[in-house]
């Protein structure tokens, strides 16, 4: 292993902090498509069944969470979606709890607009419209009861106004109090009491002894007995405006799902086979079928173009601010937009295996499985429920013992509302919900959330030279015919080999062959050796394309004069192989990126040494590295080699982020604390890395980094906020400034609950990466 500088020291411990088990949110096996379902509009579903069709007609589902994926899953939104210890944030709306979201594929047809909100929008008119209606009950009550025993100058009664009160107020318990009721049932049934527990106790009590204080003193022979009516209905008031922001604030945060379901058209323009246009839905679209696109239009699919050049705005799905030119046979994305040419497109992506559908599978991944600080964050509001309970019973005992009871169940009654921990609740996942949305906007898809964690504290960062630090566009700089060929005959075997092949060489290959109108070899059985190179089949006999690593493997030695001259000058060097002899060599140099040298400055800025890893022999790799200035550097490299390398590093307690193509990549990317696929393209789903870069611009894994950082922040910020809170608050409630005369009432104690909420949610909204399309 060539190097400048050593790699980790033999003096080796296991640190099992870093050793990666397989991860369960990277299997992404069957994963499904996307659909438009079609909202419907039900008022408090229990279960939205949205049917598409199906391009082949088979139905599938794309959101039935398994327990697996969250131990969220059984929690019914509609009755739950504030009690955050249990709710499945996924922030953009897709299944939340028994909602079986069936869908059908891809099924491009049904994909209305409000795709990915569709249950935050729907969740939040609910509770929009039952914060209303709840807020004209409450206002006679306020007016006709009165407030806390408070004599004021004036008092709005009339004979009967007590029927009034208790009619409005049991109305109020029932339909405004409905989502913390049925949230406390679910949460007892799943024996996990929490924050729904919480509240329902707080205005149950606050109800039913209100009915017994109406009973004592109009039908027995009691003392006056004071009751909690203007309490019941404010705090159920501010109870539900507290949870409608918080829905609003969740929908804002998690977007990301609803404007990707938003680029892709409804209808689309058919070519068929005599030639004639036809304007069809998209569910009817099939691959292989042709589309005309327009200028200006939307990319309905993947496809690949057959007539027509043009340019291509490819900015909402990959991140790529510069139109990118497309002529024929070049491949288009589906939610991309065309630009200044009409061109006609062989649909090669629908359902699944579309484009789109992957990253908003892998976005909807993202959000649903849960990081280390938010299942910290979801035991702790655990723990609280307990911690209240505990004082809202001795608050209510002393009370008791000191005082009166009215008094001892105001006491309870606050602690149980102002303990509920719901800015805890929220700390993490508004955070993780705003991050992810900000990553996928901007071409940053992250596969497994920890990574967000992870990327707090980085030592080193493994890059590929080839298409990372490099333009990764080879141009033939030489061929050399060292055998009985000619110049011109090694051209055409070496463009045999590598006419299927699909990397940046064979391109530089069979452009050269283009160039000089040399017809390549016809090539049978090509396969490919990994980290060799190609050997195929041409004329009956074997041959191959090796690199340096490939030559020294076959035990083949080959020492020409302009070998060592095309090294020095930086170039990557391909061997044509027969019979145990080298027959020729090609010679193909790649352009450093303008931008590569200040992405590597600024990696060392941040206190990470960036480490160049490579499979190009020892001169290729030198040269780029003195170029950058990276001291450590790795030639000629297998992907074993790799693997080997990220191991050492981890083994010493290393943090590394190992950037890759995510497929010869794959066991280092693997190994990595984090692994990033970089320049994917189309191919999003790598199961072996962390986050998946859509660009290969080296700036996108320095907003990765900054992201990641900033994300931790706030998820911090967050939860020494949340649980701050409530451990000021709850003594508070309890009454132990009474003597000094700050007594809180349930009302302000609601209001101060809400106002930790609603400070949570904007300190999560700052969120922001400096970068377009954030």
């Amino acid at each position: 292993m060539n190097q400048k500088k050593t790699s980790p020291a033999d003096n080796r411990q296991t640190s099992s902090h870093h050793r990666h088990e397989p991860r369960n949110e990277q299997d992404n096996k069957g994963q499904e498509g996307l659909t438009h379902p079609q909202a419907e509009e039900v008022p408090e579903p229990r279960s939205h069944e949205m049917n598409g069709v199906d391009h082949q007609g088979a139905t599938s589902k794309l959101q039935e969470h398994e327990s697996a994926d969250s131990n969220h899953a059984h929690m019914d939104h509609e009755v739950s979606s504030m009690e955050h210890s249990h709710m499945d944030h996924e922030m953009s709306g897709m299944d939340h709890s028994h909602m079986d979201h069936e869908m059908s594929g891809m099924d491009h047809s049904h994909m209305d607009h409000e795709m990915s909100g569709m249950d935050h929008s729907m969740h939040m008119g609910n509770f929009k419209q039952k914060f209303w209606l709840s807020l004209v009950l409450a206002i006679p009550i306020v007016i006709l009861s009165p407030m806390m025993g408070i004599e004021l100058p004036f008092q709005f009664t009339f004979p009967g106004s007590d029927w009034v009160v208790l009619i409005l107020g049991t109305i109020l318990f029932f339909y405004g109090g409905q989502p913390f009721l049925s949230g406390a049932k679910m949460e007892l049934k799943q024996k996990s009491p929490a924050m729904m527990t919480l509240i329902a106790m707080g205005i149950t009590v606050s109800y039913f002894y209100s009915l017994y204080a109406f009973i004592a003193n109009h039908f027995l022979a009691v003392p006056h007995v004071m009751d909690f009516f203007w309490e019941l209905a404010t705090l159920i008031v501010i109870m539900l405006l507290g949870h409608w922001i918080e829905m609003n604030a969740v929908s804002n945060a998690g977007n990301a799902l609803q404007k990707l379901a938003e680029l892709l058209p409804k209808e689309v323009i058919r070519k068929n086979a005599d030639g004639s246009e036809e304007q069809i839905p998209l569910e009817e679209v099939t691959n292989k079928t042709q589309l005309i696109v327009r200028s200006g239009d939307k990319i309905p699919t993947d496809g690949t173009i057959l007539e027509g050049e043009t340019t291509i705005d490819e900015s909402a799905v990959t991140g790529e601010s510069r139109r990118v030119p497309k002529t024929i046979g070049s491949t288009v994305i589906g939610g991309s937009v065309n630009g200044n040419g009409t061109i006609t497109m062989e649909v090669t992506g629908t359902g699944e295996d579309s484009y789109l559908a992957k990253v908003m599978e892998m976005v909807r991944k993202a959000q649903a499985d849960k990081s280390r600080l938010e299942a910290l964050s979801d035991k702790v509001a655990k723990w609280l429920f307990y911690i209240a309970l505990v004082a809202g019973v001795l608050a209510f005992a002393v009370w008791l013992f000191v005082a009166d009871l009215p008094t001892a169940l105001d006491r309870m009654v606050t602690v149980f509302v102002i303990a509920c921990p719901h800015a805890l609740g929220l700390a993490i996942p508004l955070v993780v919900a705003r991050s992810t949305s900000i990553a996928a906007k901007n071409g940053l898809l992250l596969k497994n959330r920890n990574a967000l964690e992870n990327a707090h504290h980085v030592d080193y960062l493994i890059l590929d030279k080839t298409g990372t630090l490099t333009e990764g566009t080879f141009t033939v700089t030489g061929i050399e015919a060292t055998g009985s060929l000619s110049a011109s005959e090694v051209l055409a075997y070496l463009a045999g080999l590598e006419k299927t092949a699909n990397h940046p060489i064979a391109e530089g290959i069979l452009a050269q062959a283009e160039k000089e109108n040399i017809t390549a070899k016809k090539a049978t059985d090509v396969q490919t050796r990994t980290g060799i190179g190609l050997e195929g089949v041409i004329d009956g006999q074997k041959w191959l394309i090796v690199n340096q690593k490939g030559l020294e493997q076959l035990t083949i030695q080959y020492q020409g004069k302009s070998l060592k001259n095309y090294q020095e000058q930086g170039n990557t060097i391909s061997y044509l192989v027969h019979d145990g002899k080298v027959e020729g060599i090609v010679a193909l140099g790649d352009k450093v990126k303008p931008e590569a040298s200040q992405f590597i400055q600024k990696v060392k800025d941040l206190g990470i040494t960036p480490v160049m890893a490579t499979g190009d022999n020892q001169e290729a790799a030198q040269a780029v590295a003195d170029y950058l200035g990276i001291e450590a550097f790795h030639a000629a490299m297998l992907p074993d080699d790799k693997e080997r390398l990220v191991s050492d590093y981890v083994k010493e307690g290393k943090r590394v982020v190992m950037v890759g193509d995510g497929i010869n990549d794959a066991p280092s990317l693997a190994r990595a604390t984090i692994g990033i696929a970089i320049g994917a393209g189309t191919d999003v789903a790598i199961d072996s890395a962390d986050v998946v870069l859509t660009n290969s611009e080296p700036q996108d894994i320095l907003h990765f980094l900054t992201l990641a950082k900033k994300t931790r922040r706030k998820m911090i910020q967050n939860l020494w906020w949340g649980a701050g809170y409530n451990i000021f608050a709850i003594p508070l409630a309890a009454g132990v400034l009474a003597p000094i005369g700050i007594i809180l009432n349930p009302a302000v104690g609601a209001v101060l609950m809400s106002m930790s909420t609603i400070i949570v949610a904007i300190n999560a909204m700052t969120l922001s990466i400096e970068k377009s399309g954030d």
